[in-house]
């Protein structure tokens, strides 16, 4: 191998985002936003794409934001892998009746 051929793994695209649904087995779907400027009228532009990701150990949960690699179909759907969990999501603690306290 070459010094100027790179490693296969290194050439697959990486993209981060937040997961935004977990309802199904070793499946996650992550939403990734991208922001550019329109090529005429310079306007910032914001755009999003949901991607179906394989999660092994069904470890994320929606809010996480994530780090996903592209890898060989395994499913329908499924062209991508979690490789790492950057941040997990907050959760807040809601009251135990599920209703607010009203004066």
């Amino acid at each position: 191998m070459s010094e100027t051929e790179s490693n296969p793994l290194e050439r697959r695209r990486h993209r981060t985002g937040t997961v935004v649904s977990d309802k199904m087995e070793k499946t996650i779907v992550v939403r990734v936003d991208r922001v550019y400027k329109h090529p005429v009228f310079k306007k910032t532009i914001r755009r999003s794409k949901k991607y179906h990701c394989h999660d092994e150990k069904n470890q994320c949960a929606p809010g996480d934001f994530v780090e996903i690699r592209e890898t060989r179909p395994l499913s329908k759907l499924k062209r991508f892998t979690l490789v790492r969990i950057i941040k997990k999501a907050e959760v807040l603690d809601a009251p135990a009746g599920g209703e607010a306290v009203a004066s």
